[in-house]
C-alpha cells in the first residue's frame, strides 16, 4: 500500500504550489490512519506540558576567559527559552529548573605546521577553543525526563594570524549558541 502511494506521488504532477501542499497533507492524514501511526507534535518547539522554567546563573569555574561568561551564558539561554518555546522564564520554583556550570575554557593548538629544520619547533596554523558547560535539568511534571550533570561542549577553530583578544567575545557568543541549542533540545524539546 505504502509503495503504491510513493509511486502515486512521484509521478504526481500538480500545478500550483499550494495544491501540492494541500495534497501532501491529505497524503499524511490518509498514511497516519492507514498505518496506525501516531505523531505528536508542538508548534511551541517543546514537549511538555510546563508552563515556566526557572534557569540560576551558570557559574564559570575555568582559569580563562571574561569574567561576565557565566552572566552572557545564562542570559542566552534564557532568551532563547523566551524566543523559541511558550515556556515563560521565572526566578524561582519554575515546573522546569535548570542549572550549571562552565568547567572548561580551552585553547588547543590544531594543525601543526613543519618548518623543515629538525632543531626548530614546530608551530601550529590554527588553534581550537572548546568550551563546556555542565547543566542539570529538573522536571517536577516528569521526572524521568530530568538529567543531571550532563556536559555539553563545542568548540571553533581560528587561524593563528588572528589576535584572540580580538574576536574572543565574538566566537564566544557563537560557541554558546551551539551549546544553548543543544541544552534546550536535550531537556524540554527531548531530543
Amino acid at each position: 500500500m505504502i509503495l503504491k502511494i510513493r509511486s502515486f506521488i512521484l509521478n504526481l504532477q500538480l500545478p500550483s504550489s499550494g495544491m501540492v501542499s494541500a495534497g501532501l497533507a491529505v497524503l499524511l492524514v490518509l498514511m497516519q490512519s492507514s498505518c496506525g501511526v501516531s505523531v505528536n507534535y508542538s508548534m511551541s518547539g517543546t514537549s511538555t506540558s510546563a508552563k515556566t522554567i526557572s534557569i540560576t546563573e551558570f557559574y564559570n569555574n575555568t582559569d580563562l576567559g571574561q569574567a561576565n561568561m557565566g552572566q552572557t551564558f545564562t542570559n542566552q539561554l534564557k532568551n532563547y527559552f523566551i524566543q523559541n518555546s511558550s515556556i515563560a522564564v521565572v526566578v524561582e520554583e519554575g515546573e522546569l529548573q535548570m542549572e550549571g556550570e562552565i568547567t572548561d575554557f580551552r585553547l588547543t593548538p590544531i594543525a601543526p605546521v613543519s618548518t623543515g629544520d629538525p632543531n626548530a619547533i614546530n608551530s601550529a596554523s590554527s588553534t581550537r577553543l572548546t568550551i563546556t558547560v555542565k547543566a542539570s535539568y529538573l522536571n517536577t511534571l516528569d521526572e524521568t525526563m530530568s538529567f543531571k550533570d550532563k556536559s555539553f561542549s563545542f568548540y571553533k577553530d581560528f587561524p593563528n594570524d588572528q589576535n584572540f583578544t580580538d574576536v574572543e567575545e565574538q566566537y564566544t557568543r557563537q560557541i554558546f549558541e551551539r551549546i544553548v541549542n543543544d541544552i534546550f533540545n536535550a531537556s524540554v524539546a527531548n531530543w
